[in-house]
């Protein structure tokens, strides 16, 4: 005589499950930091437009080589402005890289950008400073026809820029 074995009764069900957590799994907590999470400058992004950037050494000689560079890239777009405001385009150029050489750093870099008859000259320093950029610095660059400008300091140097009608 063979015994069937009984279909009702299987010994693995239902499936065991494991038994639910004693405490439900969470992060762990932060510890407490009294510290000011401090957000990094944003780094300056020319994008959609054309634009040019060189490389200039500190010498006596960069910030009338910047204002070449600068009259001789819009020439190249076709963007060259009559005498007037050529001459006070120059002027701001030189204006903010002997800013940004009295930083004391070995080179700085000249950024050129242009946008609806509007061309941006920016020049950093890349030398970590404190902030000396003087109300009378911008003063003179408004003075000589910017129509905006401005100054900012980091860890990474100083970056100082114009935007200019043409």
């Amino acid at each position: 005589m063979t015994s069937i074995p009984d279909e009702t009764h299987r010994p693995d069900y239902p499936p065991k499950t494991p038994p639910p957590p004693k405490r439900p799994v969470e992060p762990p907590r932060p510890e407490a930091d009294t510290t000011v999470a401090v957000r990094s400058r944003l780094r300056a992004a020319i994008s959609n437009r054309r634009a040019a950037n060189w490389a200039l050494e500190n010498a006596p000689w960069s910030p009338g080589k910047a204002g070449r560079h600068v009259l001789d890239q819009l020439d190249a777009w076709h963007l060259r402005p009559s005498t007037g405001p050529a001459a006070r385009l120059t002027e701001i150029t030189e204006l903010l890289t002997q800013a940004a050489l009295a930083d004391g750093g070995r080179r700085v870099s000249l950024h050129l950008a242009d946008q609806d008859q509007q061309v941006l000259v920016m020049v950093l320093s890349h030398t970590p400073a404190r902030d000396v950029t003087s109300d009378a610095l911008l003063r003179d660059v408004a003075d000589l026809g910017a129509s905006s400008c401005g100054a900012d300091t980091a860890t990474d140097g100083r970056r100082l820029w114009a935007v200019i009608d043409l």
